[in-house]
């Protein structure tokens, strides 16, 4: 049985396009592509351009990254021709498209070193816009996107190739095919799949060109919907799901005077879409002003640097109503504001006067995440203010009859306030699509009768819910142990981050004190901070808490004052840690406080943040893994809580962690029966210890088949036999990890031993090393597109200053470093893949410095650094006869473009020129020596 050729299925492609009115374009050299690129622009243009203004306009073309380059391809070039008049050169045109010219180029070539051949390129204008690289049938997807990275890495953003321009790249392998932004710093999991409208995915290539590769759409697509991020320097293009939402909002706005709302599940990127959604009304003459709507705190976590990246000075995060009134009266067209001040603005009259005139004029209103907002008597307030009002909803779990506090009282639904649903993307749909992760949920310390046991703290037992239980100073304290005992195990040797759930102030304070206690008395060194509202914070009981009051200053009388008084006890450690200097009694000192502690919270600084309601919605962090549970919740709090772990971030993070102190099982079940679907389930909650366990031992046998000893690894001769083992190796490590974060993990419960595991792991890192030496030496090899799993190899966050703590703490205990220490050492550079090229530094480090040390040993440490970097240089030079200031340069170069510099560069810092066959292999050899050198000293 036959395979379908790559070739076969490219040329597919390109008569696929040549069908939908693509020309068909040869193009051999640079040589043609500049003629191309030249009749293009003067076409699109309507201008005859000499060759000295075509060469103003490549020098403008050739400046900057990926991201200065969306910013020219938007925008035009003013240019003095010949005849002394001045013109703007258009590179695109947003307002007729098929004015643009469409051209498909196969199998260009560019003439750097490397020789790359890309597969597909679509040109619009003569620039190529959408590149994409194929793989036959039965090839890994991720072997087309390892490719484009390589040849970022190698070609496309060297001086005289346009491909820095390319918005979208496209990877296929056939049956299989997804799309993504181009970006400096790529990322497998940023590539997503197209689907139509009812969120069914498009992966069959030719399926995906009839409706993603349409000449309006893939240029609706790059005008439209690749958003640039001023505030991260990239550019964004929107999944399908947001696509969808967008064009039906716009043309529910267009159509009717009706509401709407979105549904999309948390954590799929609301912001981005209310984001694109205002802009694109904006450009609607019949609209006055689009007012976007948050709550105060998630104004001051999220929306103001997300919104004022891609349109700056569109927010104002103050509390000066005044402000709002302004922009509400004058010009600006885009408001984003809170839910707080527009309310005031509505209800005090003395501003009335200013805004008058809107209340006839048409005002679009879009509600960040409406179930919190829009639930009370402000939604009446400024519907009836602006008369002519349009409302739209964004929300991630709605409120239905059965979730809503209210079940027989009108407007109490999300339907009842916003009409219909203009599109839905479910958690189901996310997890499917891998843009959120699934959960795993661990019911533990549940409690039995104490006649029964005389230790009333069981983890195996089922729950017995009473108050007098739950508030027991000691199953607090059990509470708090165990999660000191576990936290490393969920959070990947805090890799990762929590946040603590709990069902009261009084629970919090409580809580705080405890894992104060057990700090200062040597217990644990975790930074535990905390955050809630002045007022004593009943138990959520309801299926709905709606009533938020996190964030208000309540009048301080009964409990309030001592909450308070605690607060801000718990405030002045934080800042003593943090060398801060917060208060709730300084002027929005508790906004302040709330503000950066969510900074600290996304950047791991806060290992564990107990809350009562506060950020348990609306607060994103990619970084929280883990959510401990000592809180009764249901329905939609239960599943926004819950995804406040589910954000993707990197291949470490494989699912969000609920651990529960509570009996929650009925109400996940009823959860995700409301907002997925029961039958459905096991696509949310990742599978049990015991099939985890199963699926290792699975693995390793066929791993086992493949190479019966370590030793026989080295005897896999064909590269589809390497490609294999580090195939399985990489499910291994992947399971590894997925189990290890479990309660009950035992590595005895593996058919493998962990020193014969950390054995078979060197070979996975030797067959790592080959292919990044096959890169450097331009060989091809199979390998050479294996994607390798190196971020799960590190264990325990082992890096140099790891290795030096275990330095320092065995010359502490014993004055020198044991066999055993050594060993040890030794034992973790040699398998982790980023201490590997240090050994070494580090071995000579131990043999010539431990003795006689002076001072602290980071610092004994960093001098010798910076004296082995000086030998270094100066011995390179030497034995190359190279310029060391020009080498210095090269490597400073790296350290901002993070690009190896091609073989010129090389050639330029030699002090004598090679003849011109020699040039390559003396670059070659540098170029090594150059790689070397960055992987052992530019990140110690």
């Amino acid at each position: 049985m036959s395979v379908e050729p790559e070739q076969v299925l490219e040329d597919r492609m390109v008569s696929h396009l040549a069908d939908q009115g693509y020309e068909y374009i040869n193009i051999e050299n640079e040589e043609k592509f500049l003629i191309n690129l030249k009749l293009q622009i003067e076409n699109l243009n309507s201008i005859e351009l000499t060759n000295s203004e075509f060469d103003k306009i490549l020098n403008y073309l050739e400046g900057g990254n990926v991201f200065k380059k969306a910013k020219i391809l938007r925008d035009k070039f003013r240019i003095k021709l010949s005849s002394g008049e001045t013109v703007w050169i258009n590179f695109i045109d947003n307002e007729n498209v098929l004015k643009n010219k469409f051209q498909v180029l196969q199998q260009y070539s560019n003439s750097n070193v490397y020789k790359n051949r890309y597969d597909v390129t679509i040109l619009i204008n003569g620039l190529p816009l959408v590149h994409c690289e194929l793989k036959r049938k039965g090839v890994e997807l991720k072997t087309a996107f390892n490719q484009i990275n390589r040849y970022q890495h190698q070609t496309f953003n060297m001086k005289g190739s346009f491909y820095g321009y390319v918005q979208i790249f496209l990877i296929s392998n056939g049956v299989n095919t997804k799309y993504y932004a181009n970006n400096k710093i790529q990322s497998f999991k940023q590539t997503f799949t197209w689907a139509d409208e009812n969120n069914i995915n498009i992966n069959q290539l030719e399926d995906f060109i009839s409706s993603f590769l349409p000449k309006e759409k893939i240029f609706d697509m790059i005008s439209n919907f690749v958003i640039l991020s001023e505030s991260e320097k990239v550019i964004k293009v929107l999944r399908p799901y947001q696509v969808h939402a967008v064009k039906n909002i716009y043309k529910h706005i267009l159509n009717t005077d009706k509401n709407g709302y979105i549904w999309h599940t948390t954590g799929s990127g609301k912001t981005l879409t209310s984001y694109k959604i205002s802009q694109l009304l904006t450009s609607i003459k019949e609209i006055k002003k689009v007012i976007f709507v948050v709550d105060r705190k998630d104004l001051d976590f999220k929306t103001t640097t997300e919104f004022n990246s891609f349109s700056e000075g569109a927010i104002d995060g103050t509390d000066n109503t005044k402000i709002l009134v302004k922009q509400l009266s004058d010009d600006t067209k885009l408001i984003v504001t809170t839910l707080q001040k527009l309310n005031a603005v509505v209800v005090n009259k003395k501003y009335h006067k200013a805004i008058d005139y809107l209340k006839k004029d048409k005002v679009v209103f879009i509600f960040d995440e409406c179930h919190r907002s829009q639930f009370g008597d402000t939604h009446k307030r400024i519907k009836k203010f602006f008369s002519n009002n349009q409302m739209i909803g964004f929300t991630g779990t709605p409120i239905f009859k059965k979730n809503s506090i209210s079940k027989n009282l009108p407007g109490k639904t999300t339907e009842e306030l916003f009409d219909v649903c203009l599109h839905k993307y479910t958690i189901i749909d996310a997890i499917r699509d891998d843009n959120v992760l699934r959960f795993a949920i661990e019911y533990v310390g549940k409690y039995i009768k104490k006649e029964k046991r005389a230790n009333n703290f069981d983890p195996k037992v089922e729950n017995i819910d009473t108050t007098e239980l739950l508030n027991n100073p000691e199953n607090k304290e059990k509470i708090v142990d165990f999660i000191i005992a576990n936290h490393d195990r969920k959070t990947h040797s805090k890799n990762f981050n929590s946040i603590f759930a709990t069902d009261s102030v009084n629970s919090a304070i409580q809580y705080y004190e405890l894992f104060k206690s057990k700090k200062d008395s040597g217990e644990h060194t975790l930074n535990v901070a905390t955050i809630f509202s002045f007022q004593a914070n009943e138990e959520d009981t309801s299926a709905d808490g709606i009533n938020y009051i996190d964030g208000k200053i309540m009048n301080e009388k009964n409990s309030a004052s001592s909450s308070r008084e605690k607060l801000d006890q718990f405030i002045q450690d934080y800042n003593n840690i943090f060398n801060t200097n917060f208060s709730t009694t300084k002027n929005n000192g508790f906004y302040l406080y709330s503000n950066h502690i969510s900074k600290k919270v996304r950047s791991r600084d806060v290992d564990i943040l107990i809350v009562v309601d506060m950020f348990i919605t609306g607060f994103d962090s990619p970084m929280v893994n883990t959510l401990y549970l000592d809180k009764n919740l249901k329905y939609h709090n239960l599943l926004q809580a819950f995804s406040r772990t589910n954000r993707i971030v990197n291949e470490r993070k494989s699912h969000g962690n609920i651990v529960t102190f509570r009996n929650l099982k009925e109400s996940v079940d009823d959860a995700f029966t409301l907002f997925a679907d029961k039958d459905r389930k096991d696509e949310v909650i990742i599978k049990t210890y015991n099939e985890y366990v199963d699926e290792f031992n699975e693995k390793l046998d066929e791993l086992i088949s493949l190479s019966p000893s370590v030793q026989s690894v080295d005897l896999l001769i064909d590269e589809n036999d390497k490609k294999t083992f580090i195939t399985i190796f990489r499910n291994l490590i992947n399971l590894n990890n997925i189990l290890s974060s479990f309660i009950e993990f035992k590595s005895q419960d593996l058919n493998i031993s962990e020193q014969l595991f950390e054995n078979y792991k060197s070979k996975y890192l030797d067959l790592y090393d080959l292919t990044r030496n096959n890169q450097l030496l331009e060989k091809e090899s199979i390998l050479n597109d294996i994607d390798f799993i190196v971020e799960l190899i590190q264990r325990d966050e082992i890096n140099i200053s790891y290795i030096l703590t275990l330095i320092d703490e065995a010359l502490s205990a014993h004055g020198s470093l044991t066999k055993d220490t050594i060993s040890n050492i030794n034992n973790l550079v040699s398998t982790n893949p980023f201490l590997r090229f240090k050994s070494e530094l580090i071995n000579e480090f131990i043999e010539n410095c431990i003795d006689g040390l002076d001072g602290e040993i980071q610092e004994e440490f960093d001098s010798f650094v910076i004296q082995k970097k000086e030998e270094s240089l100066e011995k390179i030079s030497n034995d190359y006869s190279i310029k060391k200031d020009g080498f210095i340069n090269l490597l400073d170069n790296f350290l901002y473009t993070n690009r190896i510099p091609i073989t010129d560069d090389f050639v330029d810092i030699l002090i004598e020129k090679p003849k011109i066959l020699e040039r390559r292999e003396i670059a070659n050899t540098i170029r090594n020596v150059f790689i070397d050198f960055t992987d052992t000293y530019l990140t110690v």
